[in-house]
């Protein structure tokens, strides 16, 4: 949701939209430093969420942010960057922060998956009263990207020593991207099977409910409206009515309507269309989701 005239906005958008939950960038995502939340700001944000009866909500961290890197200097900012990300989602009282773990600019995976698990572990430790998590977010493994296999997830969750404080989000284009067949009934078993394996189903916190316009194994994050690419109906219809993912969040990344004024609190037609998609592969009970 847009936040656009400010964080409070971002509530009345989410309530206009009829969701449950929602996803809010806390800062600019493409910038280092963002600007200061007033307190007055951060209260009225707090108090619209409780009166809406809104949540989980999450953030999603700043695109600039590499864990994985070696270079000292952009290893510092990215830390830091992070430290803003948990603080401003801690002030917020969101359920934690999304982050794309990182791409190695040096080295291999193994010396890149370390790094990240490091990085986070410090962040957690200086923080050891708070309780926004930190949700690693599963890639499509463009480039040196990490974090596009189950098996790497894993990596640093252990390497964290299983901290509680840290869980996954699963993004169903990302999953199809890298390589999980979610389309078939087969594929869809499988995958799931290898991350309750892998991962455990109690460190999924979120869904991005994503199309892909890139095929199986593409390894290309581009996301389509629901139904309209490469993954189809079904794949969505298993996950909306699939009993271990009951309550969880499911958000919507997909594209918004293009040349609508930025300020304006009122539904978006696209948004509005894919979330009515979704709703009508729901049987019972209703699960959440929202752009």
């Amino acid at each position: 949701m847009s936040v656009a005239g400010g964080l409070p906005r971002a509530v009345e958008r989410a309530v206009v939209h009829r969701c449950d939950a929602f996803q809010i960038f806390a800062k600019n995502a493409n910038q280092w430093r963002g600007r200061r939340l007033p307190p007055a700001e951060i209260r009225e944000f707090r108090a619209k969420v409780e009166a809406a009866g809104l949540g989980p909500i999450v953030s999603h961290a700043s695109y600039l942010i590499n864990l994985a890197t070696t270079s000292p200097a952009l290893r510092r900012q990215s830390m830091d960057a992070m430290a803003d990300e948990l603080d401003r989602a801690e002030a917020l009282g969101l359920l934690g922060v999304v982050l794309h773990p990182g791409c190695y600019t040096r080295g291999n995976q193994a010396d890149g998956l370390r790094l990240i698990a490091g990085g986070l572990l410090e962040l957690l430790r200086q923080r050891r009263r708070g309780k926004t998590m930190i949700l690693l977010e599963h890639t499509a493994g463009q480039g040196t990207a990490l974090g596009a296999t189950f098996g790497e997830l894993a990596s640093i969750i252990a390497t964290m020593h299983h901290h509680r404080r840290v869980g996954v989000c699963l993004d169903t284009c990302h999953l199809l991207a890298s390589g999980y067949d979610l389309c078939s009934p087969e594929g869809y078993v499988e995958t799931f099977t290898q991350f309750g394996r892998l991962v455990g189903f109690d460190r999924l916190k979120v869904f991005h409910l994503n199309d892909s316009k890139k095929p199986l194994g593409s390894r290309v994050d581009r996301h389509e409206h629901i139904g309209q690419g490469c993954l189809g109906l079904d794949p969505f219809r298993r996950i909306v009515n699939d009993p271990r993912f009951r309550g969880l969040p499911m958000l919507l990344e997909t594209p918004k309507t293009e040349g609508r004024p930025p300020g304006v609190i009122q539904v978006d037609p696209l948004d509005e269309k894919n979330l009515n998609t979704l709703r009508g592969l729901i049987a019972d009970p209703p699960q959440r989701m929202c752009p």
